[in-house]
């Protein structure tokens, strides 16, 4: 028996629909019902009061959701890439390849022990290149508390990081 979710607006009536339609532009089930739960997720977390086409709605927030996911994974493809041809460019060793890979796990190992906000803000201004005021403005904060997501996790980085590379 699945458990009855509240009808927020008409909006969990659509679920099956963008589920389908996302599966047939992913032509992955679990992608589409990953980026459906980060739609519903964002939806429910937002003012969504006024919106007055809640299906429109719904389907534009999972292509903002999906097009960052496009973004996020280029620029993580391309700074990989990157790392790899200096790496490989600069000493031709392989072991040093391997400990550039082994830090970018351990980066991403300590970034999931951290709040989703300090993991936005990190990411958002470092990979993607925005600013704080962006920051704030995407995550309705102040630019100090941006500041602050942004030093608790390069104090934790510096703290996981700290004995793993000399």
């Amino acid at each position: 028996m699945t458990p009855k979710l509240p009808r927020r607006h008409g909006f969990f009536e659509h679920y099956e629909e963008l589920v389908g339609t996302w599966t047939r532009r992913l032509r992955n089930r679990q992608q589409a019902e990953d980026l459906a739960h980060d739609t519903f997720v964002r939806v429910l977390e937002s003012d969504s009061a006024a919106v007055q086409q809640p299906r429109a709605y719904l389907h534009q927030t999972a292509r903002n959701i999906a097009v960052d996911g496009y973004r996020r994974e280029d620029r993580r493809g391309a700074m990989e890439s990157e790392a790899i041809d200096h790496s490989v460019s600069s000493s031709g060793d392989p072991e040093h390849l391997m400990h550039a890979i082994q830090l970018a796990d351990s980066i991403e190992r300590a970034l999931t022990e951290l709040p989703v906000n300090c993991r936005k803000v990190f990411v958002w201004q470092k990979i993607e290149g925005l600013t704080q005021a962006e920051i704030a403005e995407r995550l309705g904060l102040s630019k100090n508390m941006v500041e602050k997501y942004m030093i608790r996790t390069l104090r934790h980085l510096r703290d996981r990081l700290e004995g793993l590379y000399p």
